[in-house]
């Protein structure tokens, strides 16, 4: 029977307690969405701060668990068949833990199908394009003189914003009741403010999805979700 010490992750983050879920993150809107599904189920777990710098992203041990060198990752002490199971993608460890406990997913077999759809479309189209446009906004593509990729990104974002708009007509949670498709999607939507691109997006031009972003907001869960682990050590 394998154990936690079998992971050599737990050499460098080790587990107080071995017989929790270990969460491997950093607040980022991909790593909160982690620790907000197991605030919002009230699974155990114990959170460790992996930051975005080399020294632990890139380290042996992380990318014995993560050979794509990305938070989060997390290890389950009681995986399918009692035994540990290792997991890397946010998207994915979304879809375990919601398997595992049979919650938020909705009721029904459609209702799955239209709450991972939406995961989906976080995961394929605006995660990777509002990180772009916060790339070519805040970061070092803000040096590229050519105006061509930042207009491109948010174009884009403009158009994803415009699909949610529209999706959440008549309803509060993107998929038709709250679920892991929503605590995918609001932590990018969040992100806007930190990478200074809402104007440029036209924010308040979709207030459906502002309404949206808010009311998830001031979810208890979400709250507590949204800095674990600290991003401050």
């Amino acid at each position: 029977m394998s154990t936690l010490s079998d992971f050599p992750i737990t050499r460098k983050w080790p587990p107080a307690n071995p017989d929790i879920i270990q969460l491997y993150a950093f607040p980022t809107p991909n790593g909160v969405k982690v620790s907000i599904m197991l605030e919002e189920l009230g699974l155990p777990y114990e959170a460790h701060r992996v930051t975005l710098s080399d020294a632990d992203v890139k380290s042996p041990e992380f990318l014995s668990l993560n050979p794509n060198n990305k938070i989060p990752a997390l290890i389950d002490p009681h995986g399918p068949d009692g035994a540990p199971i290792g997991l890397f993608e946010s998207g994915a460890i979304l879809i375990y833990l919601a398997e595992k406990t049979g919650k938020l997913t909705g009721k029904t077999g459609a209702d799955k199908a239209k709450a991972i759809q939406w995961l989906m479309f976080q995961m394929g189209g605006v995660g990777p394009m509002f990180g772009q446009l916060g790339y070519f906004h805040k970061f070092a593509g803000r040096e590229i003189e050519d105006p061509r990729p930042r207009e491109r990104f948010i174009t884009e974002a403009k158009r994803l914003l415009a699909v949610i708009e529209g999706a959440l007509d008549g309803q509060d949670w993107i998929a038709g009741e709250y679920s892991i498709a929503d605590i995918a999607l609001a932590p990018w939507l969040n992100a806007l403010e930190y990478y200074g691109t809402k104007d440029l997006v036209g924010w308040t031009d979709y207030p459906r999805t502002m309404a949206y972003l808010a009311r998830f907001l001031e979810r208890p869960a979400v709250k507590a979700g949204m800095n674990t682990p600290p991003r401050d050590a």
